[in-house]
């Protein structure tokens, strides 16, 4: 892709999938470690997820030269956390019809009861990632604001 067409939306695609990646290996590698029944693990993942955020938002600062309108860096976090959030959800599925025994650690943890299915699953990480994504997202951007955004002066 060439620099000259970076949009909030591609920027947000490419980290959104860059975002999945490191959740989808975080994920294996928890997986290996016998730890994906624990729930309290899976909240690193919004760890991830902050951090492709913000780095998201940093490269378009940066493609803009730190001149970045304010919604088209809070819409660059929240496609990100979108995209991160479909592909690690469609990537759980695929690996709990590989390992069905995921569903039954879950299960087990007695956190969801026996009415966890893969679909719901599926859901609460895009539910979890979204609103994640829209929090993270306003967060950052009182960071990442260009240092001119002033809304409030001139009104008094």
């Amino acid at each position: 892709m060439a620099v000259s067409q970076i949009t909030p939306e591609t920027n947000g695609v490419r980290y959104g999938l860059l975002t999945a990646g490191g959740m989808v290996l975080y994920f294996l590698l928890a997986s290996l470690l016998q730890l994906t029944g624990r729930i309290e693990f899976s909240y690193l993942n919004a760890v991830i997820l902050t951090i492709g955020i913000c780095m998201a938002i940093a490269r378009y600062r940066r493609y803009r030269h730190n001149r970045m309108p304010y919604l088209h860096g809070f819409g660059t976090g929240i496609i990100t956390a979108i995209v991160a959030s479909v592909a690690f959800g469609f990537f759980f599925l695929v690996y709990a019809v590989i390992n069905p025994s995921l569903m039954e650690q879950l299960r087990a943890s007695d956190l969801f009861g026996f009415d966890l299915s893969v679909t719901i699953c599926f859901l609460a990480i895009l539910l979890q990632g979204g609103m994640s994504g829209v929090i993270i997202s306003l967060v950052a951007m009182q960071y990442f604001k260009s240092p001119d955004h002033m809304p409030m002066q001139g009104i008094e």
